[in-house]
């Protein structure tokens, strides 16, 4: 794992880098290594759409530029903000950083 992987807590991040070292010796299966990948790390935040409403008007952006930055449509936006529609995937971690880091990070 690089340094930059997010552990639930100290406990699961020793817990993992135990069951690391017995896979790299092959001394667990790689089902049961992704197992322990589910439970230690850390999932990606849930946005409700107010949530994604809030933080586009926090950053003081119309829906066509945070659509631009966040290389989706505008459509995509005004579904995200209705609730017709929920992020996922790499566009629920995108937005998962821009909450915590602005947009600056993305430019």
């Amino acid at each position: 794992m690089s340094a930059k992987t997010k552990f639930k807590s100290p406990a699961f991040e020793a817990i993992h880098s135990a069951a690391s070292g017995l896979f790299s010796v092959d001394a667990i299966p790689q089902e049961t290594m992704r197992s322990f990948d589910t439970a230690c790390l850390s999932s990606i935040k849930d946005l409700q759409p107010l949530e994604i409403k809030a933080l586009r008007e926090e950053l003081n952006v119309s829906q066509p530029v945070f659509a631009r930055y966040l290389n989706t449509s505008v459509s995509t936006v005004q579904k995200w903000e209705s609730g017709a529609k929920r992020p996922s995937g790499i566009s629920l971690k995108l937005l998962n950083v821009v909450q915590k880091h602005g947009l600056k990070v993305l430019v």
